[in-house]
């Protein structure tokens, strides 16, 4: 008698072809993603950047601005796009010169809180000084036998617009300043003016150098 073996056919495991699936749809996946990332990176729009240092108050001009294409994503809106400036319109804060211009800065005329002054320093200031850096004002009293108080601090944070300076020096005195103050402390400003105190414009310790 004659031993007969029969073979059962193997059956597919419905796991395997699941896997295989998942396999498939991962590779899909990450091929779509390095095409978008790659996409989005290619796809660039023009802003403006700061062709200048712009201080608060100022009234930004075309002259001022330069316009570079760059690959801002979905924070594209939050910059100055070509085309977006409108007349009056005026910095809140330092805009570094190569640094893009964040609607963020900018407002109108009514918005602006500060406005420009030249104070005369009685003594010089560093030549890392210029255009805006944040300074302090300092004023000592003139008392009645025509000597110097104690310097108190005026301003605590002005910017720089220029630094003007004299061929000559006369008198030991220091470069005059066009700073941009708070519209507050103006009265205090003027009033050192008026009452011969000596005013001094000191850099803080980010602008010494």
């Amino acid at each position: 008698m004659t031993a007969f073996s029969s073979a059962t056919p193997s059956r597919r495991r419905p796991w395997g072809d699941v896997r295989f699936v998942l396999g498939i749809v991962l590779i899909v996946v990450s091929v779509a993603g390095v095409w978008f990332v790659a996409s989005a990176a290619r796809h660039t729009t023009p802003v403006y950047v700061a062709a200048r240092t712009i201080v608060p108050g100022e009234t930004i001009t075309d002259a001022d601005l330069r316009l570079v294409d760059v690959a801002l994503g979905a924070t594209a809106d939050g910059y100055l796009a070509d085309g977006a400036l409108v007349g009056d319109t005026v910095t809140l804060r330092t805009i570094a010169a190569g640094e893009l211009v964040p609607l963020e800065a900018l407002g109108d005329a009514a918005e602006a809180r500060s406005t420009g002054i030249v104070v005369q320093s009685t003594a010089d200031v560093p030549a890392s000084v210029d255009a805006g850096s944040t300074v302090e004002v300092w004023s000592a009293p003139r008392a009645e036998d025509g000597s110097f108080e104690v310097p108190r601090i005026l301003v605590a944070d002005a910017t720089v617009v220029a630094v003007l300076r004299d061929d000559v020096m006369v008198g030991g005195r220091g470069p005059s300043l066009e700073i941009v103050v708070p519209r507050s402390d103006i009265p205090l400003i003027l009033g050192a003016m008026m009452d011969e105190a000596a005013i001094s414009v000191v850099p803080t310790s980010g602008a010494l150098g």
